[in-house]
């Protein structure tokens, strides 16, 4: 125990910097498992869009959704969900909803709004695009 406070005494500025992340990882477990978003891999994503006809919607930009997206999947940028132009949706808020961006991050904030937003069942899809198309998974491109 002695030799952890030498340490401390020592090495004030990288004990602080191991602290911080002890508690930004504590924070976010702690909202992981309160968190109404779930995260599905892509087998699961298959399993929701085949079994509960879930409705995929893709956050990238619409130059992105044209190069290649999710068969059957809507296009709704992460803006119009910032700014909560979600009309278009309203009919799928009772139903299971799977967020898809390139890499899962932007969807998984796309995913808290949609909830705050009213919407009973948003999954986000681990990986995004990156891992399903790696995962050699159906993808389709817009002509429009």
């Amino acid at each position: 125990m002695q030799e952890y406070i030498e340490f401390l005494k020592a090495h004030p500025m990288l004990s602080l910097a191991w602290i911080g992340l002890l508690i930004g990882l504590i924070v976010s477990v702690f909202k992981a498992s309160i968190s109404k978003v779930t995260t599905v891999d892509n087998q699961q994503a298959t399993l929701l869009m085949n079994k509960q006809d879930a409705k995929v919607i893709d956050v990238r930009e619409k130059s992105e959704f044209k190069k290649g997206h999710i068969v059957d999947a809507l296009n709704v940028p992460l803006s119009e969900i910032k700014n909560n132009q979600l009309s278009a949706l309203e009919k799928f808020k009772a139903s299971p909803i799977i967020m898809v961006c390139n890499a899962g991050m932007v969807s998984s904030q796309a995913s808290q709004l949609m909830v705050k937003a009213g919407f009973e069942s948003v999954h986000n899809l681990k990986g995004g695009m990156g891992e399903w198309q790696s995962s050699n998974l159906p993808v389709t491109k817009s002509k429009r």
